[in-house]
């Protein structure tokens, strides 16, 4: 069956998407919440002077000892693109070839504007500013009708954007500095397909950028949290990412890492992403990841079993994180496992739910929350996405996640707990969040009432839901 895309006519002059030198970098957002934000720090002119790699942890460390305030709550690095949301007869076939024929003539005729949305990392950063933290977006857009979109869309979120753009070369060819997209497809039944420019290139979409401008590591200076996922190796060079990484932590910036689906091929691509994979996997603060993803990173089926493995791995890992889907969610850190059930919601589309998790993550973090109120609100944000459609701006409002939130419906499993943690000779303390407020089958498990987790968090959010309804 021939592909059929959706026509409209739209008038559009072309434009080279070079980046553009006159676009100025977003400041500081003012705060959704009463408390103002504080003014940036203006960036750093002048460079280490050390063209060499350096070893990790030392890129930051002058601006460190300066005490560079950190007033960015979290950043976000590269995966930056506009997604384009379509319904279609059948999802991409599996060969490259044909993929990319596939894409060739979805990208023949541009869908009209209300089939785009704002992607990959702008679904994590517009989910965290709904939540109240302030964000910043690190990498690159081009200087066209899809980049302006994604810029109008951040700043509407009062997310702040810092390009990674430097030494542009004028003679090299404009395509490889448009704005990324992702082709978003939808069968009739529901299921997701995903491919854009960057699935059929041996080299990352952006392997122009080569270093980190001035810029980009003062607002990697002032962030909280640096947030990197597996996409961002489709877009930056391994190299580039890794010294993003090795900034961070000179710079006393807290680093989550969630491989996602890419991990697995990158702990089997070139020597280069080997390296990064396993830098980040023992240098990160925070890993995310699915059952499925920590077993085929540590070979272990358990996903308890697998997240000590990674703890014990790591050498700053302080939570690994397991996004276990309908069941919910699991927290291990070096004292606790903490467990909490999915909430029953009807699920829309699934898109964006993950990302939408880790904002909330990340808010627990950074508020010192225990960790099973952090895992309670991170469920909370990511059923709320799954019972829209899509991502981008229709991730999780926070009225919809306290509202998930007072209604506590939980979707306990507590033979498929026991299992888990049955299946393991753990010495820690167990937390499982329930509805009930007894103590479960043995002595290492401790149930923990929503009822009271709920009523904790409640005040934390309440004024600024009644503050963001006045708003709109």
């Amino acid at each position: 069956m021939a592909l059929k895309t959706l026509n409209f006519p739209i008038h559009w002059t072309s434009k080279p998407s070079l980046p553009n030198a006159d676009r100025p970098i977003l400041r500081i957002p003012p705060r959704r919440s009463a408390r103002p934000a504080q003014p940036v720090v203006a960036v750093a002119a002048a460079a280490n002077g050390n063209n060499g790699f350096r070893g990790i942890g030392d890129g930051g460390a002058a601006s460190a000892k300066k005490g560079v305030q950190k007033n960015v709550d979290l950043v976000t690095l590269g995966n930056l693109c506009v997604d384009i949301v379509l319904g279609v007869p059948s999802l991409p076939p599996a060969s490259k070839e044909d993929r990319r024929a596939y894409m060739e003539r979805l990208a023949a005729s541009r869908p009209h504007k209300n089939f785009w949305e704002a992607g990959g990392n702008c679904n994590l950063a517009i989910a965290a500013a709904r939540l109240g933290l302030l964000c910043f977006t690190l990498g690159h857009v081009g200087d066209e009708i899809y980049g302006n979109f994604l810029l109008d869309v951040l700043r509407d979120e009062n997310i702040s954007f810092v390009g990674m753009s430097e030494n542009v070369d004028s003679t090299a060819n404009i395509a490889a500095y448009e704005t990324l997209l992702c082709w978003v497809l939808v069968d009739p039944f529901q299921k997701h397909g995903f491919c854009s420019r960057a699935d059929f290139s041996e080299e990352p979409a952006f392997s122009w950028m080569t270093k980190l401008t001035e810029e980009v590591k003062m607002a990697i200076q002032q962030a909280k949290i640096l947030f990197c996922n597996g996409y961002a190796f489709d877009e930056l060079l391994p190299d580039l990412i890794v010294s993003a990484l090795d900034y961070a932590i000179g710079a006393g910036t807290t680093v989550f890492f969630d491989p996602g689906p890419r991990g697995r091929t990158l702990a089997h691509g070139t020597p280069d992403e080997q390296k990064a994979l396993e830098l980040f996997l023992k240098q990160s603060d925070v890993l995310l990841l699915t059952s499925d993803e920590a077993e085929s990173l540590t070979g272990i089926k358990n996903p308890i079993q697998a997240g000590e493995a990674l703890i014990r791995r790591g050498e700053r890992t302080k939570w690994v994180i397991m996004k276990m889907g309908s069941k919910g969610s699991i927290l291990i850190n070096r004292s606790t496992v903490s467990c909490a059930p999915a909430f029953k919601v009807n699920v829309v589309d699934s898109v964006g739910c993950g990302d939408s998790f880790t904002a909330a993550i990340a808010f627990g973090f950074l508020h010192g929350m225990p960790t099973i109120n952090t895992l309670a609100l991170a469920n909370a944000v990511g059923a709320a996405t799954a019972t829209g459609c899509g991502a981008g701006r229709n991730v999780a409002r926070l009225c919809k996640v306290l509202e998930l939130l007072k209604q506590s419906n939980l979707n306990e499993d507590d033979k498929f707990w026991s299992k888990l943690i049955e299946g393991n000779s753990l010495t820690s303390e167990v937390l499982l969040l329930s509805k009930v407020t007894i103590n479960g089958c043995n002595d290492r498990l401790v149930r923990i009432p929503i009822s009271n987790v709920v009523f904790e968090l409640l005040p934390k959010f309440d004024v600024a839901c009644e503050s963001s309804v006045t708003q709109s």
